[in-house]
């Protein structure tokens, strides 16, 4: 389905990812959005996350200065640039105003790492219940985006969330630890974590026959890693921003 629009309802666009649809354009200068549901689906366990020994090594000598929800908009233009390896996105201004608003309700977040003053990379996506969604990811700097989505995964483990939707596989996330799914596995998880069930091994069968959740829904605590180990002071820089623990602190809680 396409929709010619300036921004999606948010409540249509939370009940979507609810139902395990996602909107996408064709191009960032494409007027329009369409729905997907992918046939295969990928997932990222919060347990399965692969820290490298490398990465393990780069996170605890916070080489990049990590940041929650503070550029949530300048994250999401820098997902939506083109690059040498990426010369379109699928991340128009509708999707870019109606993310933004999913934002200011609360039902979106961003993850940053800085290097040198610089915004170097990260990512962003939405939350629902105890399901994450993540959207898209950046790197402007070697190892931004792993960084950033190794805090995300410390961040959602301490925060009691279930699920993290990573959309479509790639060899980057699966070098990581996603794996692919088939679509209606992917709903007996969604529905089951949405109910407020642990989600962890439903399985293709009871989604034919389970019924959408409905809201609300029991929300995950994204600010619960602030408050383990020093991380309470180390959460704000000096324009107050949200920041997140040391590295040190996410690496224990990733292995």
């Amino acid at each position: 389905m396409t929709r010619h629009q300036e921004t999606i309802d948010p409540a249509l666009l939370l009940s979507a990812y609810a139902q395990g649809l996602f909107p996408m354009a064709d191009g960032a200068d494409d007027p329009s959005v369409h729905w997907v549901e992918p046939r295969l689906r990928a997932i990222l366990p919060l347990d399965g996350f692969r820290l490298s020994r490398s990465l393990k090594k780069v996170i605890c000598a916070d080489r990049f200065r990590v940041t929650t929800d503070r550029v949530f908009s300048e994250m999401l233009a820098l997902c939506a640039e083109p690059a040498p390896d990426r010369p379109t996105t699928w991340i128009n201004p509708v999707i870019k105003a109606s993310y933004e608003r999913l934002f200011r309700l609360g039902h979106a977040h961003s993850v940053e790492c800085w290097l040198d003053g610089e915004l170097a990379g990260g990512l962003y996506g939405v939350s629902l219940g105890r399901a994450f969604f993540g959207e898209s990811m950046v790197s402007r700097a070697r190892d931004a985006s792993k960084v950033a989505l190794a805090h995300l995964v410390a961040r959602l483990r301490a925060g009691g969330w279930q699920l993290l939707d990573c959309q479509f596989i790639t060899p980057h996330l699966a070098s990581l630890g996603a794996i692919e799914i088939p679509q209606a596995d992917y709903l007996a998880r969604l529905y089951s974590v949405l109910s407020g069930a642990d989600g962890a091994g439903a399985g293709g069968a009871a989604a034919a026959g389970a019924e959408l959740p409905s809201p609300p829904f029991v929300a995950g605590d994204w600010g619960a890693l602030d408050a383990l180990g020093a991380a309470g002071d180390a959460a704000l820089d000096a324009e107050g921003a949200t920041g997140s623990p040391p590295g040190y602190v996410i690496a224990q809680l990733l292995t």
